[in-house]
């Protein structure tokens, strides 16, 4: 076992370091910041000071160095736009998008895999089909007009749900939460279901086909000729055996999500990290950029190192080396 977490421990340090790589070139290939920093108006003397001051007259594998020093350091240096340092600034809007991502992703894995299981267990029945039909919608429709459905039915329509915002927070530990309050909550539920959609349908039909297909199985078949009622079954065998690959889509969605919920948070008008980089980008603010690509490239692999070590644990061939 430690032989295999040794493994994906040093996989995980050469991702790190490769992304790291590719998102500052690709960074700092896209657009002057100095144009945006500095006034048309501004003489060459200004222009060539402030390019100076911010290092872009070096060349780039030494900003690179400069760049990995700093980090090493835990410092992303200052944004450009707001003049604060880039750590504080993403660690202030890193709680509300962590939240609304952790409520979409539990909501979709809670309710979809049972009902998914579900469809796979009466794949013939009328409930199941109309389960069907439910997930090939949630793949179908779009995120932004869902969300902008979701905000025309319950905030203007019937006005039982707030449009936008994140309403009332308490501080637990230092960090704000909004989870924790009536207010806050009305305000995360219809961004977290609008981000859930895509999730949700996903589990559903993960779990569906797995289900059917164990329930064919000879473990399925042996465990009712022990006279192991239908729910023990679906629980202890089936559930246990499509854990998996519904672990592997739990991961990598948690990280998909928190990378991508760029259109809900800007919809909800959710004060995340979405809203954040789309500022930044507009603004070409690059240490912002470059310390929120890394912080997602950062979560993908640590998201994948855990889903490695779960695997682990599911099963007992990889604690071995056998596969």
């Amino acid at each position: 076992m430690f032989g295999f977490l040794l493994q994906r421990a040093w996989q995980a340090c050469i991702v790190v370091v490769a992304m790291s790589v590719l998102v500052f070139c690709g960074v700092h290939a896209v657009g002057n910041p100095v144009d945006v920093l500095i006034s048309p108006d501004a003489t060459q003397d200004i222009r060539a000071s402030v390019i100076a001051q911010y290092g872009f007259d070096q060349p780039l594998w030494r900003q690179y160095l400069g760049f990995v020093g700093r980090l090493i350091h835990s410092d992303f240096g200052r944004s450009f736009v707001y003049n604060m340092p880039v750590s504080e600034l993403i660690l202030s809007r890193l709680p509300a998008t962590l939240e609304l991502t952790l409520a979409a992703v539990l909501f979709a894995s809670l309710v979809g895999v049972p009902i998914g299981m579900y469809a796979g267990y009466r794949p013939h029945s009328f409930v199941s089909r109309a389960i069907m039909a439910l997930s090939i919608l949630g793949f179908s429709v779009p995120t932004f007009w869902f969300g902008l459905m979701l905000i025309m039915i319950f905030a203007v329509q019937c006005g039982c749900m707030p449009a936008g915002g994140r309403g009332e927070t308490v501080s637990l530990f230092g960090t704000e939460f909004s989870f924790l309050t009536a207010d806050g909550l009305s305000h995360l539920v219809l961004p977290a279901l609008n981000l859930a959609l895509f999730k949700f349908s996903l589990m559903i039909r993960l779990a569906r086909a797995g289900t059917r297909e164990l329930m064919l199985s000879d473990t399925v078949k042996f465990a009712r000729a022990a006279g192991i009622s239908e729910f023990t079954i679906l629980r202890r065998h089936v559930l246990r055996l499509i854990s998996i690959p519904l672990v592997t889509v739990f991961g990598l969605e948690f990280g998909s999500t928190l990378a991508f919920a760029v259109v809900t948070e800007t919809i909800f008008s959710w004060p995340g990290l979405g809203k954040l980089i789309i500022d930044s980008i507009t603004s070409l603010d690059r240490p912002v950029m470059v310390a929120y690509l890394m912080l997602i490239a950062l979560l993908f692999t640590l998201i994948n190192l855990v889903v490695d070590l779960t695997y682990a644990l599911l099963d007992p061939r990889l604690r071995k080396g056998r596969a």
